[in-house]
């Protein structure tokens, strides 16, 4: 049985524990839960991370929508659960009735959005967490997702998917690993659990329009897989190595960030139709030019 609070808007903080076993507003108690799957402590992980309660707070107070089964927290809101938090102008919970309780399956932030945990953060205009999924879209402009180590940026919107510990960026995206560089139309940074259980990047995979630029060369490729545990990237389809005027064309580049070395090669079958191609131009010699041994000074 779900007892109905009385809600007063108030100035200052309004503190509201969303309690996985039921949420007190006041001395009132509201019987959500949130789902939370059965896995380690992820960062950015607000369905997983931490134990207890969804904390809420809010400057202005919260809105209980009983008949939309929606709660809504505005001015400075936070929702915080362990080691993770989404602070926001706006914080909408959606739930729904589920055998006798009420679960909070989806929250969506607004405005100003910060994700974040003692090593993460991703930040947006608005975010959409969909606990079901244990995923998070954010939208809007300047969209970042940053760990000690690693920045991932996007025009078009940011991912972050706990339990496969994946984050995607989509739409100009760029991922930048220590001083390594790496671009795209889609960016898909998958990560690992450290030894103390903060992301580790493992892998990066490219789609589309992807690159990569050494201290030497630039390189650009249809699709492009970058090793973070060894440092070589690998690009496929339409490769173009460029080096000041220089260019290399082929079908597959292997690029050591680690030497800067660059090795093209073209599809491998061997029957000669397809082969690597190169515009090579020679450097000019400005103390002995065609000019100057005309006139023989």
């Amino acid at each position: 049985m779900i007892a109905m609070p009385h809600l007063a808007r108030k100035t200052g903080t309004l503190l509201t524990p969303l309690m996985l076993g039921g949420l007190m507003l006041g001395t009132a108690a509201l019987g959500l839960s949130a789902m939370v799957k059965d896995a380690a402590a992820n960062p950015l992980g607000l369905a997983q991370n931490g134990s207890g309660g969804l904390e809420v707070e809010s400057d202005n107070g919260i809105e209980w929508r009983r008949n939309e089964q929606i709660l809504i927290a505005r001015g400075n809101a936070v929702a915080k659960r362990g080691s993770s938090r989404v602070d926001a102008d706006e914080l909408q919970a959606l739930y729904r009735d589920r055998d006798g309780n009420s679960e909070i399956y989806r929250i969506i932030a607004t405005g100003n959005v910060k994700l974040s945990s003692d090593t993460d953060v991703a930040v947006g205009d608005r975010a959409v967490y969909d606990i079901d999924e244990a995923v998070v879209v954010l939208t809007g402009d300047n969209l970042k997702y940053s760990t000690p180590n690693e920045t991932l940026t996007a025009r078009d919107s940011l991912e972050y998917w706990e339990t496969e510990r994946v984050a995607v960026a989509r739409g100009d995206a760029v991922a930048v690993s220590e001083d390594r560089t790496l671009r795209g139309d889609v960016l898909t940074a998958r990560f690992e659990a450290g030894s103390d259980g903060a992301n580790e990047l493992r892998r990066i995979d490219g789609q589309g329009n992807v690159n990569i630029r050494t201290a030497t060369e630039f390189v650009v490729g249809d699709q492009g897989v970058y090793d973070a545990k060894t440092g070589i990237a690998t690009l496929i389809g339409s490769v173009k190595i460029t080096r000041g005027e220089n260019q290399l064309n082929g079908d597959r580049a292997v690029v050591d960030l680690n030497t800067g070395i660059s090795r093209l090669t073209a599809d491998g079958n061997g029957d000669g139709k397809t082969r690597v191609r190169g515009l090579l131009v020679p450097q000019k010699d400005e103390n002995n030019s065609p000019a100057d041994a005309g006139t023989g000074n």
